[in-house]
């Protein structure tokens, strides 16, 4: 890395002078420090193209924004006269591609569905299938309390029917 610093086919900005005192007038220590950091060739190049390609396409910006109001100036009676024509063709096209993209979504999300349960069915265990274990041994789990709490409440109230009516 030394030996890249000390070759002579680089080259190197010679130092500003020390200014000789300082100067007597009020803005002199300003223009010192200015006249040390003043910008080098390439960052005045970079500044300047900078500067030229912000105009060009501030330029572009005022011709966009000035054709856009002579076409609306130019178009509006056409599009105020053939308006009949336009909102129902536009709310038309609206409902249509609603209409489309809802039947895509939907029938996205049913083929995903379609492929979980194959997954599901063959083993394969997708995300989630635990937690559609666990969900269907509770559904198991609570079906059997409810069976064999009929049972026992059934059984409760045959011996109660005798008691009330003992010949029944």
């Amino acid at each position: 890395m030394a030996d890249r610093h000390s070759s002579p086919a680089q080259v190197q900005r010679a130092p500003r002078p020390p200014a000789a005192a300082p100067a007597a007038t009020p803005g002199g220590a300003f223009l010192q420090k200015l006249h040390e950091n003043a910008p080098n060739s390439a960052q005045l190049l970079g500044f300047l193209s900078l500067l030229v390609s912000g105009g060009i396409l501030v330029l572009l910006t005022g011709l966009t924004v000035t054709g856009i109001v002579i076409g609306l100036i130019l178009f509006t009676p056409i599009i105020i006269i053939s308006s009949p024509i336009w909102v129902p063709l536009g709310v038309a096209l609206f409902v249509t591609a609603v209409g489309l993209l809802s039947v895509c979504g939907f029938g996205i999300t049913a083929l995903a569905g379609l492929s979980w349960l194959y997954r599901y069915f063959r083993g394969f265990h997708p995300p989630g299938s635990d937690r559609a274990d666990y969900a269907r041994n509770r559904i198991y789990d609570t079906a059997r309390h409810v069976k064999d709490y009929a049972r026992e409440y059934g059984g409760y109230l045959h011996s109660k029917l005798k008691d009330v009516a003992p010949g029944a």
